[in-house]
């Protein structure tokens, strides 16, 4: 055998050149299979998040809730913006590159002849870290779906899923039924599992009831009330009351937050926390990415809408920001999404559109966005349209031509805000 990296970006060049991720191998046999050669098992509880939209989220507040109780906590996020270690959080700082290293020579030890995706390698090794860091509490994001995803090799103790609705059809199928039996996937017999989808699918529902999972759902196991103060939560057996809207923005960070709550309330004898602890959490909370506004003007926005059901939620809360002369988009998409549906839901709220290329062989270029755009609002008038060979230039455009009373959305693609991101953090130094 060659010798192995001995850092990070080698170790990230390394398994990305293994194994072209222009397919997706569903299926979990090989990653079970070294998992088990591993011996991965987690001693402290284990929550897992699955969902279209809104698991980031969910994620982050219990996070953000947990380590205020003083708990040791590890955190599995995806996908980064500006650093691989923002995947793997240990009490709420990022893993070092060391840790990293040293998991993936473990994963590289164990696979043997057997090929993993770069998903699949990344996962297993930051599972495995976060296995042997002292933890009270292990919080699992879902890349895509639920059933055939690498995190659902663990069997965790309280399963969620937030919210159901049309993305990555070609993996998941092209109906709510068909992704929510997807999702319904990470719930396992005899224990609790949460649905914080108002209107959750039939199939989601029917497969916790076949395998007899503690199935709680949204209006019927935990409710929310609230005035424009403050909210309550009621669960099956615990209310929280008078508490502060959460720390991330839009309109529905309080099923988020529910879908946490839930969680923290089926692991009460667990991982007890208290009303305050609960309160801060949710207002200290933070995630880059989601309805992020930056501070100064003009007014930026982050924010990784990328399917009809998020760009829905973030128009609603651009309308909600109140009055700017101009909006100014910054936009960018990988090619299988829906993006008539997504520019739909954006079109009539924005005023400048500044498209942008990505650094992905998946990506729709900016002029197949730039067609989509015009088809999509016949009557442009004033509006513009502008095509761009990376965000980064895109923002800059956008910069210069708003004044300090309008505002610029970056959203789209994670490629898009990380486009931003990186040209902005560059331009300081």
């Amino acid at each position: 055998m060659s010798q192995l990296p001995n850092t990070l970006p080698e170790w990230l060049a390394l398994i990305e050149s293994r194994h072209a991720e222009t397919v997706i191998n569903m299926g979990l046999d090989r990653v079970r299979a070294v998992k088990e050669r591993m011996a991965l098992a987690f001693k402290c509880p284990v929550i897992m998040v699955a969902g279209t939209n809104g698991k980031g989220s969910t994620c982050a507040m219990l996070e953000s809730i947990l380590l205020q109780g003083g708990y040791r906590v590890g955190l599995y996020i995806k996908p980064h913006f500006l650093h691989f270690n923002e995947r793997a959080r240990l009490n709420g700082d990022m893993a070092s590159d060391e840790q990293l290293v040293a998991s993936f020579n473990v994963v590289e030890q164990a696979r043997g002849d057997i090929s993993l995706t770069y998903f699949e390698f990344t996962t297993l090794a930051i599972m495995h870290l976060m296995s042997q860091a002292t933890l009270d509490v292990v919080i699992l994001e879902v890349g895509l779906g639920g059933r055939l995803d690498a995190v659902n090799v663990i069997d965790a103790d309280v399963s969620i899923v937030t919210s159901v609705d049309i993305d990555h059809v070609d993996y998941l199928g092209g109906t709510r039924e068909q992704i929510g039996f997807e999702k319904a996937g990470i719930f396992r017999t005899g224990k609790v599992a949460i649905c914080s989808d108002p209107v959750p699918p039939q199939a989601l529902i029917d497969h916790a009831t076949e395998i007899g999972a503690d199935l709680w759902l949204m209006g019927r196991d935990f409710n929310y009330a609230g005035d424009k103060q403050q909210w309550n939560y009621g669960g099956r057996s615990q209310r929280r009351n008078s508490l502060a809207y959460p720390g991330l923005r839009g309109a529905n960070q309080l099923l988020n937050a529910c879908a946490a709550l839930a969680a923290l309330e089926a692991l009460k004898m667990e991982l007890p926390v208290g009303a305050q602890e609960v309160r801060t959490g949710l207002v200290m909370v933070e995630l880059p990415g989601r309805f992020q506004v930056l501070p100064g003007r003009p007014s930026v926005i982050y924010d990784v809408a990328h399917n009809p059901h998020a760009a829905a939620a973030l128009a609603q809360n651009v309308g909600n920001m109140g009055f700017a002369p101009y909006t100014y988009a910054v936009f960018g998409s990988m090619h299988d999404k829906d993006i008539d549906g997504v520019l739909k839901a954006m079109a009539p709220c924005v005023d400048h559109w500044c498209l942008s290329n990505l650094p992905s062989p998946r990506a729709a270029t900016a002029s197949e966005l730039a067609a989509k755009v015009q088809a999509a609002e016949p009557q442009m008038g004033e509006k513009t349209v502008n095509i761009f060979d990376d965000p980064g230039q895109a923002f800059a455009n956008a910069m210069s031509r708003a004044g300090e009373n309008d505002r610029i959305v970056v959203f789209g693609s994670f490629l898009t805000v990380a486009g931003v991101m990186a040209a902005k953090k560059s331009s300081l130094h």
